[in-house]
């Protein structure tokens, strides 16, 4: 979809578009739904850059995609793709991951012999399948992608590794359930958009219009002694709290890195916006991924 005609479709009144991944019944999908609630309209896509490549093209207004989850930490191919595409990080949804094993009905444990879904949700479901070693393992793009080839299939020897309500659309028998090793199993998603695009048509519907306390940032430093912990210090001098920082490879250069930061604050607060302005000057590559209001979901 061209510029032209989403600036059409807002003209119109039609309601946002989001893009998330994979199919009906996904995480994904019930954190957009979560976020959004109903006044939205889902774009379903088969991987991670196809969302961003639409945010880009802007064939979408936003995105909703997955960048942590509390057992297995970070989505290393989000984070690279936040480097690579004119996204900003406007909000975020924490939901709680639940999976389970389904299948046909009539489907038994002892008869299956292949098992799909992604291959983070194996790892996250590790003793489970340990206590299953003669499954074989395959690999699916989306949670509710594996249940809807499991339907497709039609056979008793296959199952997938889903959520509930996967379950509940695709007509299958849940198997086994809360299967994931750890009951405090959550996922982080962050809501996308292209930086250069302005549309304060939606701005009410995507909560921008709510207090940030959040900020995300990229940068890569210098490759010498000390050079992260004077970036780490300014943070500390302005008494500003971390939450997060995850390290990448800098694909241009071998053995360099990324760094993604995420912190509480607001660029309205002068001691935070003057800490930035610092440690921008200080950096390679700095560059702001989003001011933004963090979900507090427990």
């Amino acid at each position: 979809m061209t510029k032209a005609e989403i600036t059409e479709r807002n003209k119109m009144g039609d309601k946002p578009s989001v893009g998330f991944l994979g199919v009906p019944g996904s995480y994904s999908e019930q954190a957009l739904i979560e976020y959004f609630g109903t006044d939205k309209e889902a774009v379903s896509f088969r991987d991670f850059e196809g969302i961003f490549e639409a945010l880009k093209e802007n064939k979408i207004n936003y995105g909703i995609v997955p960048i942590e989850n509390s057992s297995t930490g970070g989505i290393s191919e989000v984070y690279d793709l936040l480097g690579r595409y004119p996204a900003e990080i406007i909000g975020e949804r924490i939901i709680q991951v639940v999976h389970f094993l389904i299948g046909l009905p009539g489907t038994k444990l002892e008869d299956i012999e292949e098992v799909y879904s992604m291959p983070q949700v194996f790892t996250q479901c590790r003793i489970f399948i340990r206590n299953n070693p003669s499954w074989n393992q395959v690999a699916c793009a989306s949670t509710a992608g594996s249940a809807e080839k499991v339907l497709e299939m039609g056979s008793l020897k296959k199952a997938a590794i889903a959520g509930k309500r996967a379950a509940e659309i695709y007509g299958l028998d849940i198997l086994a359930e809360a299967i994931n090793d750890h009951p405090n199993n959550y996922t982080r998603f962050v809501v996308i958009k292209n930086r250069k695009i302005e549309d304060p048509k939606f701005s009410g519907i995507i909560r921008e219009k709510e207090i940030p306390d959040k900020i995300s940032v990229t940068l890569s430093l210098p490759h010498e002694p000390g050079s992260l912990f004077r970036v780490l210090k300014h943070f500390e001098t302005a008494r500003i709290n971390l939450l997060k920082i995850e390290s990448r490879p800098a694909l241009h250069k071998p053995w360099e890195y990324v760094f993604y930061i995420d912190f509480e604050g607001s660029l309205t607060d002068e001691r935070v916006s003057r800490a930035l302005k610092v440690i921008g000057e200080e950096s390679l590559n700095f560059r702001l991924l989003g001011n933004y209001r963090a979900h507090r979901s427990f």
